[in-house]
């Protein structure tokens, strides 16, 4: 099965508030992870989508945590069950679909570039 999950990752950095969110694809041994500045929106305009360190397979299971060292606070948005379309989550540019409790739709990669598009159009 192939599981994914959205994490808001806040944190205090010279007194300002830091938020991005943490993206996770289940991928064999661990998750494949990326950092995204803001959300799409469905059917809006691409964001900006950066590759993060893998993280580990526990953070899909994981509702909300108090990091350790200064690291912030990360609480889960949603999460799910993936469908591939095609070409590998390794690749640059791929698609697919999510399915979960608050986001069901289609997901394109571009290189830095993400968009949540509605499959019920």
């Amino acid at each position: 099965m192939n599981r994914w999950t959205l994490l808001k990752h806040e944190r205090m950095n010279n007194e300002i508030l830091d938020i991005h969110y943490d993206f996770l694809l289940e991928n064999g041994q661990d998750c494949k992870t990326w950092k995204l500045p803001i959300l799409p929106t469905l059917n809006g305009p691409s964001v900006e989508i950066f590759k993060h360190s893998n993280h580990r397979l526990i953070w899909l299971t994981i509702e909300s945590k108090l990091l350790t060292h200064n690291r912030g606070y990360v609480k889960r948005i949603d999460n799910g069950i993936f469908q591939s379309l095609g070409v590998s989550i390794e690749s640059n540019k791929f698609s697919i679909i999510l399915k979960g409790k608050l986001i069901d739709g289609l997901f394109k990669k571009n290189a830095n570039l993400c968009q949540l598009i509605s499959l019920n159009q």
